[in-house]
């Protein structure tokens, strides 16, 4: 790459904390209103329909996950690659990977809608759905599926927009969407009861993914031909490997979302509480630690271009200024997260419904403050899954990805084979507390590897020590 591409190019010249700015807080802004997407709906579920409501939206919570991880496959992995050949000064590579990444999220996006709509109810046991709510899932998801194909467009396509270095612009899809869904909960749920809510889900995908597709002719980095947008096995490969990370982390979160789903309903089911109370408990808990979650994600996505460029233009040292910055305002944002949900746990949960029952209340309340007991250095995980992936090393991506929720957390629901069904909430205070200590020491050995200077800097020294 020539100098004069470094020197013109913000994200290797201009402040990082102002570029961070730029493209973080669009990034925080559409994660916390992507998360609305599902908190809304528990919310006026819970108020309308009930306790079998919530837990039904918990059982058909992995097929968001699934779409999630697709989109995050193709999106996030075609951002990362397009950042780096920018970083190489390479736009012909770069405008293959973008319209390659753009018709594979449609075309998954169809194969999904249509796996669903003939295995639905199959699907729907398998998520640990019971008797008392398959109904309430079943009549959501018939719904939602409908809309599966504009999430993963709108949903991996704001990752490319980004990428391109307009952040502010997916912000706005993500938010027009909401703000739609959000309106249509408040006339449909009321009268119309989960479909109701699905039907408000489905409108707001369906315009966040049209605003998506209008920016296309608009990528400002590079020139998007027809002919980009032709799929291409060369591009698959290089996408791919940069998205696994973070998608082989929402596969992993897909398995543990299923296996404590049945944890819960098989020792609820022999437990005071029941097999409802745990579901639902459980699917308000995960909407809200997804709050927190969708900000240290946002500090993450926005650092991620600074860092891709900056590692494929071998300036080291804004790479590990940019980490720091999103390392330490992360952790800031998460101690606050730990203050609520330390002594706030039972007004978070009657946001999301008017039961009275003591028995949901107390395990709701004890769940909270066990399983989210370590959420202020939780962020360590989804910031990991993220960067190393945008200094195209995504092997260490795809571990830390799948650590805590398939190395650690899968085998430590056999707790509750000792201590009955609060084994689950020590099960995620362990596993969180044993990732950072890895994602930690992990990072440390990555500092060490890089130059202590940038490659411009030695050559310069280099050349004054000649003369």
């Amino acid at each position: 790459m020539s100098e004069e591409a470094q020197t013109t190019n913000p994200l290797g010249t201009a402040s990082i904390g102002k570029m961070l700015a730029k493209f973080a807080i669009p990034a925080i802004i559409s994660n916390l209103i992507s998360s609305i997407y599902n908190i809304t709906d528990q919310i006026f579920i819970g108020h309308n329909v009930g306790l079998l409501g919530n837990a039904a939206t918990n059982v058909a919570f992995p097929l968001s996950i699934i779409c999630t991880a697709i989109a995050i496959l193709f999106g996030f992995g075609g951002a990362a690659n397009l950042n780096l050949e920018m970083g190489r000064g390479n736009q012909e590579k770069g405008s293959k990977i973008v319209g390659t990444a753009f018709v594979c999220l449609l075309i998954s996006g169809i194969i999904i809608t249509t796996i669903v709509a003939i295995f639905l109810k199959p699907l729907m046991w398998c998520f640990g759905a019971t008797e008392q709510n398959i109904d309430y899932a079943v009549t959501y998801v018939s719904v939602t599926n409908i809309g599966i194909p504009f999430l993963l467009f709108s949903t991996g396509g704001a990752h490319l927009v980004r990428a391109d270095g307009k952040p502010t612009y997916s912000m706005i899809a993500v938010i027009v969407g909401a703000v739609l869904n959000i309106g249509l909960d408040a006339i449909l749920v009321p009268r119309f009861g989960m479909a109701g809510a699905a039907w408000a889900t489905v409108a707001g995908q369906i315009v966040s993914g049209i605003i998506i597709l209008l920016y296309l002719p608009r990528f400002r980095s590079l020139k998007l031909r027809w002919r980009d947008f032709i799929p291409r096995w060369e591009c698959i490969k290089t996408i791919v490997p940069l998205g696994t990370s973070v998608c082989i982390g929402q596969v992993a979160i897909l398995v543990q979302q299923i296996a404590m789903s049945n944890v819960l309903r098989s020792y609820g089911a022999v437990s005071v509480y029941g097999s409802d109370i745990p579901l639902a408990a459980i699917g308000i808990i995960s909407k809200v630690s997804m709050i927190v979650t969708a900000v240290v994600l946002g500090f993450a996505q926005g650092g991620q271009p600074i860092i891709g460029y900056n590692y494929g233009a071998k300036n080291y040292n804004r790479v590990r200024k940019t980490f720091f910055y999103i390392a330490v305002v992360s952790f800031a944002f998460s101690c606050v997260a730990f203050v609520c949900f330390q002594i706030f746990p039972q007004a978070i949960i009657k946001l999301f419904g008017t039961e009275d029952d003591t028995l949901y209340i107390e395990f709701a309340v004890n769940l909270m403050r066990i399983y989210l007991f370590f959420i202020f250095v939780n962020g360590i995980q989804p910031i990991s899954a993220n960067s190393f992936p945008a200094l195209g090393k995504p092997l260490k991506g795809v571990l830390l990805s799948i650590a805590r929720p398939l190395l650690f957390l899968l085998p430590l629901f056999l707790l509750p084979l000792a201590i009955g069904i609060d084994g689950v909430a020590y099960a995620g205070l362990i596993a969180d507390g044993v990732i950072f200590i890895i994602a930690a020491t992990m990072w440390i050995v990555e500092f060490k590897k890089m130059p202590k200077n940038n490659i411009k800097e030695n050559n310069e020294q280099s050349n004054i020590k000649e003369v």
